[in-house]
């Protein structure tokens, strides 16, 4: 569900990016209630600066194999030939640091970071150091200035110390490879989340790497926030979710690139007499009882859009159909708490959204597949929003199953969609049509088909 109080309509594709502030805005947050799984859009390609990967290779093995027949005294020559090289193409790709003083309701804010969008009426939408976007409209724009030094996202160690800037007093942080966990509950589940987070990361690389797909490493550290309890979660989350946060379990926000949870064995309704947390094991084998499938799944689905957004599947602030978004979440929803390894139910059938699809079939319009396809509001309406995430997994998981090669390149023309240029509802449809090479009629005929025969 996106959400955010300044909105203006959405601008379309083919039109000046005139309006850069206001439509991402409502793009902030996808935020999944406990039961329902209301999700957000997809993150810009994130690759770090052409220089970087270039002075690695240029000081690899290959490239120093090709100096062995040189004189002892020409190598270091060559390797400060090959390191002043290296420095000039930094200086001609760097992109340079802006920075921009924001005036709005009377207070002033310093940020800066590169400009991935100017629109023709000068707004722009700037990303952080820290993975934070920022859409600043002209007016809000009280002074503009840069230099040489080139952007470079945090590290992870400085991540964590602006995540714990940002925060109340009590919490720490727990490093992995990929993400950077900011706690204020036990270290143990904070290592626990690590590590459920990393085994997602290493499986959903793998899944897509076996199809074909070049993903990439993220270029920011991902970080998760993790508190105690439901209610110094909620008081925390209310500035961006408003009242919705206290019945919500998680969510990702496209514009921080952060996960917001809290600590699921202080559930009272998924704890029985006796049950002990002071281990991963304990974890383990409390949170995969099946009372806590879907707030365990809720967490995955997070945590899947996280991924998505910063490996190059997806970007953040460009037109990504809701019902891709969303069914992709959904269908990597299914963990497999005890393996330590891999993922082997990663994609298998979502037994609850299964059972949703089925429900909402009885009194599913003959509209439907083509609303799913254009109509974004479906998943923001609280009375349409299960039969949305049900029909999205569903069409995915088809998709996946039966047309994964013309899904594969939708997927792959959806990732190259820029930030803040939307697509008319007609467009949608005839990239749809375009990619699978059918009408809307026959496909659905074949959906609803193929979803009878599953158990």
């Amino acid at each position: 569900m996106w959400r955010d109080t300044n909105r203006r309509p959405p601008e379309r594709r083919g039109t000046a990016r005139s309006q850069t502030a206001s439509r991402a805005r409502r793009q902030g947050t996808l935020p999944c209630p406990a039961g329902r799984n209301p999700l957000p859009r997809v993150s810009p390609p994130c690759t770090p600066p052409a220089c970087i990967g270039w002075v690695r290779h240029a000081f690899s093995c290959h490239a120093t194999d090709c100096c062995r027949g040189s004189t002892p005294s020409r190598l270091p020559l060559l390797l400060s030939c090959l390191a002043f090289a290296a420095a000039m193409l930094c200086l001609r790709t760097a992109v340079p640091l802006e920075h921009v003083v924001i005036h709005k309701d009377g207070v002033e804010t310093h940020v800066s970071g590169k400009v991935l969008v100017t629109a023709k009426d000068g707004g722009i939408l700037l990303l952080a150091p820290d993975g934070t976007l920022w859409t600043i409209p002209p007016e809000e724009q009280a002074r503009r200035s840069r230099d040489d030094v080139p952007f470079a996202p945090l590290t992870s160690e400085e991540l964590a110390e602006k995540l714990l800037g940002g925060l109340p007093p009590g919490f720490a942080i727990h490093r992995t490879q990929h993400y950077v966990v900011c706690y204020n509950t036990s270290r143990t589940y904070a290592q626990w989340c690590g590590a459920l987070f990393e085994r997602l990361y290493r499986s959903f690389f793998n899944y897509w790497t076996r199809r074909g797909f070049a993903l990439r490493e993220p270029e920011f550290p991902l970080a998760a926030v993790v508190f105690a309890d439901r209610d110094s979660y909620a008081r925390y989350a209310e500035a961006e979710l408003g009242g919705a946060a206290a019945s919500i379990i998680g969510y990702y926000s496209l514009r921080t690139n952060r996960m917001t949870l809290y600590d699921l064995t202080g559930i009272e309704t998924l704890r029985r007499p006796g049950d002990r947390r002071g281990s991963a094991a304990e974890i383990t084998a409390m949170l995969s009882r099946p009372e806590a499938e879907r707030a365990v799944a809720t967490v995955i689905h997070e945590a899947t859009h996280q991924i998505a957004f910063n490996c190059g599947l997806q970007t953040r602030y460009a037109d990504i159909p809701l019902w891709v978004s969303e069914g992709l979440a959904a269908y990597f929803e299914t963990p497999d708490l005890r393996s330590s390894k891999g993922w082997r139910t990663m994609g298998a059938v979502n037994a609850v959204r299964l059972q949703g699809f089925r429900a909402y079939a009885a009194r599913r319009p003959p509209e439907s597949l083509a609303t799913l396809l254009t109509d974004d509001n479906r998943f923001r309406d609280p009375e349409h929003a299960q039969d949305a995430y049900a029909e999205a997994w569903a069409l995915v998981y088809y998709c996946m199953r039966q047309k994964p090669q013309q899904f594969h390149q939708y997927l792959r023309q959806l990732a190259e969609k820029p930030p803040l240029v939307w697509d008319e509802p007609a467009t949608r449809i005839h990239e749809f049509k375009t990619a699978f090479n059918m009408e809307l009629e026959a496909l659905d005929r074949e959906l609803l088909r193929f979803l009878e025969r599953i158990k």
